[in-house]
């Protein structure tokens, strides 16, 4: 689909293969016991260069910061990263959280981003700070309470016009050019999309008619009441002329269901210990076997777990198709914020076979 200006917004209405829409891969950069930031690294350019080959629509990587087990502090810096290491795969942000950010800088980063990958880039934006509150201010440089939600539309509309270079008159940012951009020609420039966990970002989503990601793997409970509230509330725009919604679900395939259930216990496990203050390295299987849950911690494991697909690469894809009917989402990201690399590595690889997702031409 392309905009009013002729700009391809990566939106599509069917997916390779036989899957129902399509599938893309949301990477966390995730940095198991035992390993570092580099192979993590490593492991997300092979995450893409899997998902380029196997059909998969876009890999996103999401900014997070002060979380020893995710390396994606600098989502832009790896961005730039994996554009190198790829030909045709849109890669965007799952998201950058604007409220940490001047507007102008985003503008800038992701126009150089857009000039490096010509019509391969989205811009997906977040209004929360992607960690606590100490290092948002730390990341920010004010002891200000965070006024994310009442900022957020006119940041947003701020960056809005730095990307199109459009400030009217008279406005004190008429003369001010985020550069690569329009203003030294024509040119590209990525899709926005907004990204949220509840209704507030649903809402404006819709009246701005703007593509939604929504964060189901985190935030199951929220996903229905807030697709509707976007539906509802959408009203067509240059970019869109009816809505289109993400949804970004956990969803890891192995050979054994019992290891797809060993796996996804590490992801777990380093929940609880993020939710409870005491964020670390993502466990080793053996570790997360091992660890003796007291009984609030084994129930949230298990409600957890609950809105995780896992098992064989059939029973991912049943899993996976009856959260998209259920759902109606028009796009289906998929996570896997397990220990190993090398599993999520083989999980893509399985849910593309069982997809019928064929290797894509060199």
């Amino acid at each position: 689909m392309r905009d009013t200006a002729g700009r391809d917004t990566g939106i599509r209405g069917t997916a390779s293969g036989t899957a129902r829409v399509p599938l893309s891969v949301l990477d966390l950069v995730t940095v198991g016991g035992g390993s570092t930031a580099s192979r993590a690294l490593a492991t997300s350019v092979e995450i893409a260069a899997l998902a380029e080959s196997r059909g998969y629509h876009r890999h996103w990587v999401a900014e997070h910061h002060s979380m020893p087990g995710v390396a994606s502090s600098s989502p832009a810096v790896i961005l730039a990263h994996l554009a190198a290491r790829t030909r045709r795969i849109r890669l965007g942000s799952g998201g950058v959280m604007l409220p940490n950010h001047a507007p102008l800088v985003v503008a800038e980063q992701f126009g150089t981003l857009e000039a490096m990958a010509p019509g391969r880039i989205d811009l997906g934006l977040g209004r929360a700070p992607g960690t606590d509150g100490a290092t948002a201010a730390a990341l920010r440089r004010t002891d200000l309470p965070d006024r994310g939600a009442d900022d957020f539309p006119q940041q947003l509309a701020e960056l809005i016009r730095f990307l199109d270079d459009d400030f009217p008159d008279g406005h004190p940012y008429a003369r001010v050019h985020a550069v690569p951009g329009p203003v030294q020609g024509p040119t590209g420039r990525p899709p926005v999309w907004l990204l949220g966990s509840s209704g507030f970002s649903a809402r404006l989503a819709g009246e701005l008619g703007l593509p939604f990601a929504f964060a189901h793997h985190f935030s199951a409970r929220n996903t229905i009441p807030a697709l509707d509230l976007y539906r509802t509330s959408f009203r067509p725009s240059p970019v869109l002329d009816a809505p289109y919604a993400l949804i970004g679900v956990q969803a890891l395939a192995a050979d054994d269901p019992r290891e797809a259930r060993r796996q996804v216990l590490t992801g777990a496990l380093s929940m609880v210990r993020l939710r409870t203050g005491r964020p670390g390295l993502v466990p080793t299987p053996e570790e997360a076997e091992a660890y003796p849950f007291a009984p609030v911690e084994r129930d949230f494991v298990d409600g957890w777990l609950a809105d995780v697909v896992h098992g064989t690469p059939d029973e991912v894809r049943t899993g996976l198709d009856e959260l998209q009917k259920r759902t109606g989402a028009d796009e289906l990201m998929i996570t896997a914020n397990v220990h190993s690399g090398e599993a999520r590595l083989r999980s893509y690889g399985l849910i593309a076979d069982a997809y019928g997702m064929a290797a894509a031409d060199a």
